[in-house]
């Protein structure tokens, strides 16, 4: 009986010890990591997670990456408390966020400028040429989710303005979960048109027409912004990688997939559209 009792000891203590060194080991990595997480509106996926990998290249500092829409990401990073940026799909979730204070204010920055349009699949085989055709007998639309994608809202905002809602809401089969989704949607032969982000067109050249709408029936431009989160534990690595999307370097990436890079192009499409500021 001495025996197994000094063998359990042993046993004990043995583990005690793998524990403490596996503890030493996990506190090391987290303390020399060299990870920051964003959370990100779909709006500018493509072109962030090129840029991710290119500031991971050139710096070591990996930036994960967790997108959906602007709304979803942002209850996310409240709930959960973490994150080291926000990169909303507008500047409306921005101010939600400064509202809330989840993000440093004076760290803001507009990365790229969105404009409304209309994206239809390949050929536009059902020619749609404005905002009134969308509204027409047979025809299938989708939109983001007003209630927690930016573009969804602009969406609605584009067709009030024009006086189109009523006559189009019944023609909306989709709403989308976030700005990928929707995008996604005529490059699938889902719908015929959707009414999102000109620069969804960029993402699958192939498989989509963009319909310019009138500016006369543009109520506003968006941006794409990006913050640092109050959560944050690596402020200078989240503001390295802010730096680096607003570097000459970030932007050439944005401009590769269409974004437009600055507010003078976004008012070629619109002039008189309003932008919304934080």
């Amino acid at each position: 009986r001495a025996m197994k009792m000094k063998k359990l000891i042993i046993i004990a203590a043995t583990c005690v010890a793998i524990l403490a060194v596996s503890a030493y080991g996990l506190s090391a990595s987290i303390a020399t990591s060299e990870n920051i997480l964003a959370f990100c509106g779909s709006a500018s996926k493509p072109a962030l997670e090129e840029a991710a990998a290119t500031f991971e290249n050139e710096t070591g500092i990996k930036v994960e990456l967790q997108f959906g829409g602007s709304g979803t990401v942002l209850s996310q990073m409240e709930i959960s408390e973490t994150g080291d940026l926000f990169i909303p799909g507008s500047p409306d979730y921005l101010i939600k966020a400064i509202d809330d204070n989840v993000v440093y204010p004076d760290t803001t920055e507009a990365l790229v400028y969105l404009v409304p349009a209309i994206i239809t699949t390949e050929g536009n085989p059902k020619n749609i040429t404005c905002l009134e055709d969308l509204a027409g007998p047979g025809i299938t639309v989708g939109i983001g989710d007003p209630e927690s994608v930016c573009v969804g809202q602009y969406a609605v905002a584009v067709l009030e303005n024009a006086g189109l809602y009523e006559a189009v809401s019944k023609n909306i089969v989709v709403h989308a979960e976030s700005c990928a989704k929707t995008a996604s949607l005529v490059a699938m032969g889902s719908v015929d048109a959707v009414i999102g982000w000109r620069v969804f067109h960029y993402w699958n050249p192939e498989k989509t027409e963009v319909v310019y709408i009138n500016p006369e029936h543009l109520p506003g431009i968006s941006y794409v912004p990006a913050a640092v989160s109050r959560y944050t534990k690596n402020f200078d690595m989240a503001k390295q990688f802010i730096d680096f999307l607003t570097s000459s370097e970030g932007k050439s990436i944005f401009q590769k997939y269409g974004y437009l890079a600055t507010e003078a192009e976004a008012r070629e499409y619109a002039p008189e559209a309003v932008i919304l500021m934080p």
